[in-house]
């Protein structure tokens, strides 16, 4: 008998029989009896997944697999924090990569036994790792957001930092913006983008005259997209990540544009390679670093029977520099 099976028997949430039936988790003592007598009738737990070995208090944590390629500091960040309040709790941790449509690593580490929860690091539409893990009912964090009620999930607003840096920016007087960002599988592309858009309408600015290019940004195209831009006025880039944003800076600069002063930029996230750009970049400022320290926290109080949050949103700042200092200052 499934998972689902069970829990539309008994009139409950399939991660409630998860939890009963592997002992993690917070439940009622009544519910967990009356769950887990009901598995005996049924010959056993249902699906062998949910087999539970004793606590061996490892946390597997999946990184994409182009986070050495394309991944930028904000993983390294991620995984230090991860780690860091894993130990001080006396946790270890594996790490493995994954993919949306390779989940591999993630069914050696959990069909193995490895590990007694999973951290996923990055958000995407259709993941089939996140999938697999909410089907068999194992234990799974996630730094993004999802739909999916049964994941605890950490992660900075970011559509509210994409609709407060692009606010503040047509306050100082931009009217003709470009946004340059990722795929728009990621999610936390999505909500940057809601973000922007959101933001101009407020100001009464149609999003869909404003230049908006997504996906991989190929650096063999990037000369002629900021022609091209540069061609058409526009006034400020937003780039949707700090490692868009250091190749945006570093094109513009090496073909002889001034900044701000011939086009201004901005980020929405920063990280220490922007550090080295003359201007300074203006910038959205948030902590992966604490981002992981929190999943890890909120995860293990969950495994261990303590109160723990779903969903938490980390702060954000704006950092306002003379990359994008605002058109009546140029």
């Amino acid at each position: 008998m499934t998972l689902d099976e069970m829990a539309k028997s008994l009139g409950v949430s399939k991660s409630t029989v998860s939890r009963a039936l592997s002992g993690k988790g917070r439940i009622g003592e009544e519910t967990r009896e009356r769950i887990q007598e009901f598995a005996r009738l049924q010959n056993g737990s249902p699906d062998r997944a949910q087999e539970r070995p004793e606590a061996m208090k490892n946390l597997g944590v999946i990184l994409p697999a182009d986070v050495y390629s394309n991944g930028g500091p904000y993983f390294q960040e991620c995984i230090l924090g991860i780690c860091e309040t894993a130990t001080f709790l006396d946790y270890d941790v594996l790490i493995a990569t994954g993919s949306a449509n390779d989940v591999s690593g993630i069914r050696t580490l959990v069909e193995k036994k490895k590990v007694d929860a999973i951290i996923l690091t990055r958000s995407m539409e259709d993941d089939r790792g996140l999938q697999y893990l909410t089907d068999i009912g194992f234990p799974v964090g996630l730094t993004g957001i999802c739909s999916r009620e049964d994941v605890i999930q950490v992660d900075t607003d970011n559509e509210a930092a994409a609709e407060s840096l692009t606010s503040l920016l047509v306050s100082r007087g931009y009217r003709k913006l470009a946004l340059v960002i990722d795929d728009m599988e990621y999610m936390v592309n999505k909500s940057r983008y809601r973000g922007f858009c959101n933001a101009l309408r407020k100001h009464g600015i149609s999003p869909e005259k404003q230049k908006v290019i997504s996906g991989p940004l190929k650096v063999d195209m990037l000369d002629a997209i900021l022609n091209d831009l540069i061609a058409q006025k526009t006034e400020c880039i937003i780039c949707g990540d700090d490692i868009i944003c250091t190749r945006v800076m570093s094109t513009l600069q090496s073909e002889g544009y001034r900044i701000p002063k011939d086009i201004s930029v901005a980020s929405l996230y920063n990280s220490p390679n922007l550090d080295c750009f003359s201007p300074a970049v203006t910038t959205v400022n948030v902590s992966a670093k604490q981002v992981g320290n929190m999943i890890s926290k909120q995860v293990i109080n969950f495994l261990e029977g303590k109160e723990y949050r779903k969903k938490t949103m980390m702060d954000y700042e704006i950092l306002v520099r003379k990359s994008a200092s605002g058109k009546q200052e140029e």
